[in-house]
């Protein structure tokens, strides 16, 4: 793949990376610097490679002999490399990269570059300046530091699996890596500017230690609010924002699909009801005294059930967007794609079209 970056005057040019990652965190992470300019080296191991390269593959992309879509959607923009890291020459190679790189980015377990001969004690003596960035399942050291886990151990650990239940209290498995990408491909952005800072203030570089199932369990943020006011976390359907209140809610239409409901402030509330045609529910409101999962609000969450599914989603989506009032469709990733939100055909054809309308009126 040829260097890629959203513009010659993108944030990060110049920026040299070097991305020794595979799978989903470290990867994601690369390309996010990627796409603020940053040139980034890809470097894998000779033979197979990343494992994403056939993971998920389709037909089409094997039988071509080329990398699935996953590979090519993460690695974008990046150059890339082969180094065998086992040989001497490899080792070479990658130190002298690394003395005039200003970011290197590592997924191997703990220790592994270590015994490799080229972790970050190695290569600050070359490099003081080196942003080193590990990024592993558990953190550099401590008793659960070489462990295997994926996404789904990270999310389990950290009391994030537990908050995604269903009614009946038994965890859902998410399709959205929330670890992998939130406690490891975010977390790892954040720390490597925040690194890239001081180095630019005349300080030296850093090892940047990012553990998916610590940034994972730091980002947990409403239920340890819970934990602290009243010691346990919430069940599903028993807070105000998982279910507890009809404002904030999940709703069936009648064709069958999902409406999401946001409305948790009581203007956004109040000019719901209205166009439901109920201005009697607008003062039933969590902000107003409803009980959160009381008997009002379990009550009335079946009565709104009850309206939102006399009519099809799209109906829903016509008549309630345009108020303003914090509703939205639940899209699949097919429908999110197509969507003016984030196709730019799409927008185009709907700004047009709004255009026309406009002179229409007058």
């Amino acid at each position: 793949m040829e260097g890629w970056a959203l513009s010659s005057t993108a944030a990060l040019k110049g920026l040299r990376v070097l991305d020794l990652t595979r799978l989903l965190p470290g990867p994601v992470a690369t390309l996010r610097l990627a796409e603020m300019g940053a040139d980034v080296l890809k470097i894998e191991a000779p033979g197979a490679g990343d494992a994403t390269r056939t993971m998920m593959q389709s037909t089409a992309d094997r039988v071509a002999g080329r990398p699935g879509a996953f590979y090519r959607l993460v690695n974008r923009g990046k150059r890339e490399t082969r180094l065998d890291l086992k040989s001497e020459g490899g080792r070479t190679v990658l130190m002298a990269l690394a003395r005039e790189a200003d970011v290197l980015v590592e997924s191997f377990r703990p220790g592994v570059m270590d015994r490799l001969g080229v972790g970050y004690d190695v290569l600050r003596v070359i490099n003081p300046k080196l942003v080193y960035c590990a990024i592993s399942g558990y953190g550099a050291d401590g008793p659960f530091a070489e462990l295997a886990g994926h996404d789904l151990n990270y999310i389990a650990y950290a009391g994030v699996l537990d908050q995604l239940a269903s009614h009946d209290g038994a965890p859902i498995l998410p399709n959205f890596q929330i670890a992998d990408l939130l406690g490891g491909a975010l977390s790892a952005v954040n720390q490597i500017l925040a690194a890239l800072w001081a180095v630019a203030r005349g300080g030296d570089g850093r090892f940047v230690d990012v553990s998916m199932a610590h940034c994972t369990y730091a980002n947990n943020v409403v239920a340890q609010v819970a934990l602290a006011n009243d010691g346990t976390a919430p069940v599903a359907g028993s807070s105000l924002l998982n279910g507890g209140v009809p404002c904030y809610n999940l709703y069936r239409t009648l064709d069958g699909r999902w409406l999401a409901v946001g409305a948790l402030e009581l203007k956004f509330w109040e000019t719901l009801c209205m166009a439901l045609d109920r201005p009697d529910w607008a003062t039933r409101h969590w902000s107003l005294g409803q009980s959160i999962a009381g008997p009002d609000a379990v009550q009335l969450i079946k009565d709104m059930a009850n309206v939102i599914a006399t009519r099809p989603l799209d109906e829903w989506v016509t008549l309630l967007v345009p108020l303003d009032c914090c509703v939205a469709p639940v899209l699949t990733p097919a429908e999110a794609a197509q969507h003016p939100l984030f196709n730019e055909a799409a927008r185009e054809a709907l700004l047009a079209q709004a255009g026309d309308e406009a002179s229409e009126s007058e």
